[in-house]
């Protein structure tokens, strides 16, 4: 049987110039439930599908709160997320001690992907088997982040990872436009929708297996509570279910706006949809 040769150590590099070891972290993210955010210009949103073992195992938990301003969902190895959800809640409580001010989402995201770097570099150690979205609101306005184990991390309007996420990718990129102005309802709605193409054929979201993480102004399906307006907070279970009642059927969401024709060429007009802010 055909055995690579490359992969015993994340220090080694192929012929190729590929990591193997960096890449089976990657994979480990593909293989876990699906995580999806979008941002406008006032709120930031995540939606996460949960699994359970069995009938008689809980649901597994897919969100950390951070800091007041700061949520992630994750899709991978829960111990790995713990590990480093723990690192970001010292970064962000470090900076209130120090310098008296929440800490900025960016600098947050790359906080962690530094130390995920750090294990694809040095002898005796593993990549981190789990990939984030991130949500962040600070002074510049609503954030959305990807971090990968592989030390990158990315600014987006909208994306999705683990599994099956490139069908909720598409989604993502038909609509993308209307998000920017979108409210928390239709935000949250284009998110559920985009959840909803992960799954398979015979499994339907429900109140049980999704949760959602929001940032920015309450809307007037949530209950006031005694945190600050533009707090993260988690919605599970039953305050779900007045999200999921505004979700439109499959098959019968309005079509997305149309390209006009450039001319005789046939070209279109808009841009790829591609919904990756940098490269």
């Amino acid at each position: 049987m055909f055995r690579n040769t490359y992969d015993s150590d994340n220090t080694v590099f192929s012929p190729q110039g590929r990591l193997h070891q960096v890449e089976y972290a990657l994979e480990a993210v593909k293989q876990g439930s699906a995580a999806v955010g979008l941002r406008s210009k006032t709120h930031a949103v995540l939606l996460a599908l949960k699994r359970s073992t069995g009938e008689l195992a809980s649901y597994q938990q897919k969100m950390f709160r951070i800091d007041d301003h700061v949520g992630i969902a994750i899709a991978g190895l829960t111990s790995d997320a713990r590990v480093l959800s723990n690192f970001m809640r010292q970064q962000a409580l470090s900076s209130r001690m120090l310098f008296s001010r929440a800490v900025p989402v960016n600098r947050l995201v790359n906080a962690i992907a530094d130390k995920a770097q750090v294990n694809t570099q040095e002898y005796g150690r593993r990549p981190y088997g789990v990939g984030f979205l991130v949500i962040g609101h600070d002074e510049s306005g609503p954030h959305l982040y990807e971090f990968s184990p592989s030390g990158n991390s990315y600014e987006y309007y909208a994306m999705s990872i683990g599994a099956r996420s490139q069908s909720a990718k598409t989604y993502l990129e038909k609509h993308y436009e209307e998000f920017a102005d979108a409210s928390l309802e239709d935000l949250v709605r284009h998110g559920l929708h985009a959840l909803r193409e992960t799954l398979q054929q015979d499994k339907e979201l429900n109140v049980n297996n999704t949760s959602i993480g929001l940032i920015g102004p309450r809307s007037e399906h949530e209950k006031k509570g005694v945190q600050p307006t533009g707090a993260f907070r988690i919605l599970e279970n039953d305050d779900v279910e007045p999200f999921l009642q505004t979700m439109i059927a499959k098959g019968s969401e309005p079509a997305a706006p149309a390209a006009p024709a450039t001319g005789s060429g046939g070209a279109s007009a808009s841009g790829s949809g591609d919904v990756q802010m940098s490269e």
